[in-house]
């Protein structure tokens, strides 16, 4: 394959590497058989093989991949249920050749591993649900599966091993195996690298050309792997074709957009109707009622059984139905000898229990049929809207209470690949369902991985630190994959509503109250709330918090461009500043601000801080809540006293925000007041595949209003420029 001007095959200027030079040169012009035989004499001869250079290959426009050895019969890629949107990935910025040169790779008795070039101005950013960094530049990940994540080595709710660079460019290695990835970290004896590192002394030798690191993958017991890569040119486009290449964005209901609330563990039917009710009756706007492990006979594991706390289920669906609430019911995989289908999927599972439950062998289409049936038969088929999909990653840090990785199940698989791909499947075996009644979902996900995009699931976790949850969103945006910033308790009042306040703007809002009596602006301390100990004046807390999720209601169209965008072109909704302008070394470092849509930016606060600052992309900006216009490329400070969380709009925004309304199916939320900043010269839209259209944009000093096949039609009330103060 010819090579663009500005790329050459992979050199090292190092006398330990001179076989491996002369090999790698050769291996570049041989045909693939030829190079495998070359790995092959390497391992059988010698006891320190030396890597061999490889040759990327097309596979879609913009997409090559590279073969090493015999990759593994079961990977995310040879395994998916959806394919990918080639039609998409066609209408992306064309690129003639890869992006970077050949990597060198090689096969031996510990796996495979490749060696992929890293420039010395490059960054990396990626490798999935990383919580607790942001650049992954001179870290070691191991991207391994796992519930609650507490050190920054690669475990995550869900590891995708790519990473994207800031040169435009990402890599993905297609494999189910926990690999490796050293970014920069390891170096050859004799490389005589130095690292650029922020602990380092001022006057420390900088990296020359000749002064080059790699990106070291390890994929132990695989005797070969696929590497794809993924062209820009821009970062942006490079995370477009990943997720084109998953099977491109999803585009949820319109109530999966409105505010969640989940009730106490084990509140019965009643209980729940309560809940919803007086969410109501308090002008507390609500879309999804989720309920928690006591709905079941067994929750631990499950026996996928109604309690006798939910005696008329149907009935109590419709209740909740007729006040405009969706259903969302939590459960795990794990079936218990109670559940009626267990014989059935017995031999469809695996040979280790989890809680004395059997683990379904998700990638055999008997065990999702088998699961699937029973779903759509008791839940779908009397209007429940969407599950939570809890503990389907693992547990070193929790009691250890998952599969093991050395367990077998029917289709092949060992414990390890299914743990890279059981959140997944579980996704597909419940989704397969609510495709076949053409009914839409949304819902949520303890763990997810490669290729996730298209699906309906938003991911969550266990931990709480809200820097963390506010990176999680940040990061989520590289890979594919959507994340909820749940609130639960709160330290006080404050903590509540910075928690809150970051909720309303991401992929689902919603409070968690799966501990608690009461909800949080009741009692924030989780003792006191379940001893029905309400703080005095709670009823003023409420009132900000009502206001605060009456945000969310007005971003509603803002939410459906954003999404209906993702399912086009796979654009991720909430995404790092950083993939807007990665010409801006500043923005490497920003993991506490994201975009929302192609307009908005917000800056989350946190409890206890006097202010915090802000960075201001290029460009110009104006403040959301009062319109005051604000240069960009600049860092502002913000007082934590400011009324509102800080959030920025690009200049000639057209930006419609809907009525406010207890529940999306209010027509009050079809009602928009709309908002110009600056000329206006950013026409707005929504535009689904499914035919509907909304455009609004404002020309000579008038606004402009189109809409076609919408079934709950929008109107404009109002055109408002925005340096009229409006919130």
């Amino acid at each position: 394959m010819k090579m663009s001007d500005n790329t050459s095959p992979r050199t090292f200027n190092r006398r330990s590497l001179a076989k491996g030079l002369a090999l790698s040169a050769l291996g570049a012009t041989l045909p693939p058989s030829v190079r495998a035989a070359t790995h092959q004499n390497s391992i059988e001869g010698d006891p320190s093989p030396t890597p061999i250079a490889q040759q990327w290959e097309a596979v879609t426009p913009g997409i090559w991949r590279m073969r090493i050895g015999s990759p593994e019969a079961f990977t995310p890629v040879t395994t998916r249920c959806i394919p990918s949107d080639d039609e998409g990935i066609r209408k992306l910025p064309e690129v003639d050749n890869p992006p970077i040169s050949y990597p060198l790779a090689l096969v031996d008795r510990r796996g495979s591993t490749v060696m992929l070039p890293l420039e010395p101005d490059e960054n990396l950013f990626g490798f999935g649900l990383q919580m607790l960094s942001f650049n992954q530049r001179g870290k070691k990940k191991t991207l391994r599966v796992n519930a609650d994540p507490r050190f920054d080595t690669g475990d995550s709710h869900a590891p995708v091993p790519f990473y994207i660079s800031s040169r435009g460019y990402g890599v993905f290695v297609d494999t189910a195996r926990f690999a490796t990835f050293c970014c920069g970290t390891a170096h050859m004896r004799g490389e005589q690298i130095v690292e650029q590192h922020a602990g380092y002394a001022e006057d420390a030798p900088k990296l020359g050309d000749e002064d080059r690191a790699k990106v070291t993958v390890q994929i132990n017991g695989a005797k070969g792997v696929d590497v794809y890569l993924f062209a820009g040119p821009a970062m942006l486009d490079a995370v477009r074709r990943f997720n084109l290449f998953s099977g491109g964005g999803v585009n949820p209901p319109e109530w999966g957009l409105g505010f969640w609330y989940r009730t106490q563990a084990k509140a019965t039917s009643e209980e729940a109707v309560r809940f919803a009710k007086e969410f109501r009756d308090r002008n507390i706007p609500c879309d999804v009622i989720g309920i928690e492990p006591g709905w079941q006979t067994h929750a631990y594991s499950c026996s996928f059984l109604w309690g006798t706390g939910f005696p008329e289920p149907a009935k109590f669906v419709k209740q909740l139905a007729d006040m405009n609430y969706k259903v969302n019911l939590w459960e795990h995989a794990f079936v218990h000898p109670t559940a009626p289908f267990h014989d059935t999927i017995a031999p469809y599972s695996g040979d280790y229990l989890v809680w004395q439950g059997l683990v379904p062998d998700f990638q055999s289409k008997q065990a999702r049929a088998i699961f699937g049936d029973h779903h759509r038969k008791n839940f779908l088929d009397i209007g429940v809207s969407g599950f939570k999909l809890d503990e389907c990653d693992n547990s070193d840090f929790t009691g250890g209470w998952s599969f093991p990785e050395f367990s077998h199940f029917p289709s092949g698989q060992d414990g390890e690949q299914m743990h890279s791909v059981f959140g997944l499947r579980y996704q597909q075996t419940l989704l397969q369902q609510f495709d076949a009644k053409k009914t839409p979902t949304y819902g949520l996900v303890r763990s997810s991985g490669a290729l996730a995009a298209p699906y309906p699931f938003v991911l969550y976790s266990d931990l709480y630190d809200h820097r963390a949850f506010v990176r999680s969103l940040v990061n989520s945006g590289f890979c594919g994959l959507l994340w909820c910033p749940e609130v639960r308790d709160a330290k006080g009042p404050e903590d509540l509503i910075r928690r809150l306040q970051t909720a309303v703007f991401s992929p689902l809002a919603m409070v968690n109250g799966w501990y608690i009596a009461n909800p949080p602006w009741k009692q924030q301390d989780r003792k006191k709330n379940n001893a029905n100990e309400l703080h005095p004046g709670w009823e003023a807390l409420e009132a900000r918090c009502r206001e605060v999720l009456q945000w969310r209601m007005m971003l509603l169209p803002y939410l459906r461009s954003a999404f209906a965008r993702y399912e086009a072109d796979s654009t991720p909704p909430f995404r790092a500043l950083l993939l807007d302008d990665p010409s801006d070394p500043r923005l490497t470092k920003c993991d506490d601000q994201f975009m929302v849509g192609d307009r908005m930016m917000v800056a989350p606060l946190f409890d206890g801080e006097a202010s915090r600052k802000v960075m201001i992309p290029k460009g110009t900006w104006h403040d959301f809540w009062t319109g005051a216009e604000i240069a960009g490329d600049q860092i502002i400070e913000v007082p934590s006293s400011y009324k509102h969380i800080p959030v920025y709009v690009k200049a000639g925004s057209v930006l419609p925000l809907g009525g406010i309304a207890n529940c999306t199916a209010d027509p009050e939320t079809r009602k928009l007041t709309v908002r110009i900043f600056g000329d206006g010269s950013m026409p707005f839209s929504i535009a689904s595949r499914q035919g509907q259209e909304l455009k609004i944009s404002w020309q000579d000093g008038k606004g402009v209003f189109e809409q076609k096949t919408m079934p709950r039609p929008y109107t404009v009330t109002a055109w408002i420029p925005a340096t009229h103060k409006f919130i």
